[in-house]
């Protein structure tokens, strides 16, 4: 199966007493796939894995896999630290419910490029699912060449990208061009910046993983739609709005903003984020908010 369309990682609300708010995690949930979603990913950046409990994880993956079912959507989980064995051995932890594994590109220790191929032969070895590869250098502290991404695609059991280079670069037209004409329907490249989400499916991306599809899912996906279906000028129009859209919802850390305008809206309890992110400011939600409804209404 290939990754297509439109996922949304879902943020991880919290209820006033600091605890995780199950029925506002689940109603987002919904919302997503209903408002025209393909899958979900669960324990991205933008749900603040890194400041969860085993125990919170664990049910965050069994929640949201659970309305992936009802809807028969995809689940994607986000895996993964800077240690080759330890992402190796949480892969075992994110069945029965994943159809495919975001494994983050190893951060802060800088591996070479070869060593960074090596990690992910190893893990996508000893993942019972496939891996998309989440390119996001200025989280990592490591780009990697148009050569180490094709070598990565040809990895047995590595299904694509999160291509999240912070920009619509020379190596982003080339990996789509060489993925396009020598594994079509094989590997994914979705787009992972939010604001060049639009450039990217222009130049036959695949789909995107949108953390501002927590505020505009139905946006998002009829973004993907247009591209897909040659709609251009529409989606021209809709991509330009989403890009404004996405600016401002990451004025601040991710993902201080959306939660803002979320809780806002009245779709999660609270705007609370975990230390050491800090909510948003009433500035950057206000003029988020603003911009949701101008992009959703029209």
């Amino acid at each position: 199966m290939q990754l297509t369309g439109l996922h949304v990682p879902l943020v991880t609300p919290f209820a006033a007493d600091g605890t995780v708010d199950l029925a506002s995690l689940e109603r987002l949930a919904h919302d997503s796939l209903a408002d025209g979603a393909d899958g979900l990913l669960a324990l991205g950046t933008t749900g603040e894995p890194a400041t969860l409990t085993p125990a919170e994880r664990a049910t965050v993956i069994d929640r949201i896999g659970g309305v992936c079912a009802e809807h028969r959507a995809v689940l994607t989980v986000g895996v993964g630290s800077n240690a080759t064995a330890d992402t190796a051995a949480a892969l075992g932890g994110i069945v029965p419910r994943a159809d495919f594994a975001l494994v983050v590109v190893p951060y802060y220790t800088r591996p070479s490029e070869a060593g960074v191929v090596e990690h992910y032969r190893r893990v996508a070895a000893a993942s019972p699912v496939p891996v998309i590869v989440y390119d996001v250098p200025q989280r990592t502290g490591r780009t990697l060449s148009l050569d180490t991404l094709l070598e990565l695609a040809a990895i047995d059991g590595v299904g694509g990208f999160k291509h999240a280079a912070g920009g619509v670069t020379e190596t982003t037209v080339r990996l789509l061009a060489a993925i396009n004409t020598a594994t079509p329907g094989a590997i994914s490249v979705l787009a992972g910046d939010d604001t060049f989400v639009g450039a990217v499916l222009a130049l036959g991306g695949h789909g995107a993983i949108s953390a501002c599809g927590n505020v505009a899912a139905g946006e998002f996906a009829a973004l993907v739609a247009a591209w897909r279906e040659h709609r251009l000028e529409e989606a021209r129009v809709i991509g330009g709005a989403l890009a404004e859209l996405a600016a401002a919802l990451f004025a601040e850390p991710n993902p201080t903003v959306i939660k803002g305008v979320l809780a806002a809206q009245g779709r999660i309890a609270t705007p609370a984020v975990r230390l050491p992110l800090l909510p948003a400011s009433d500035a950057a939600v206000a003029a988020a908010c603003a911009l949701a409804r101008s992009v959703v209404a029209a």
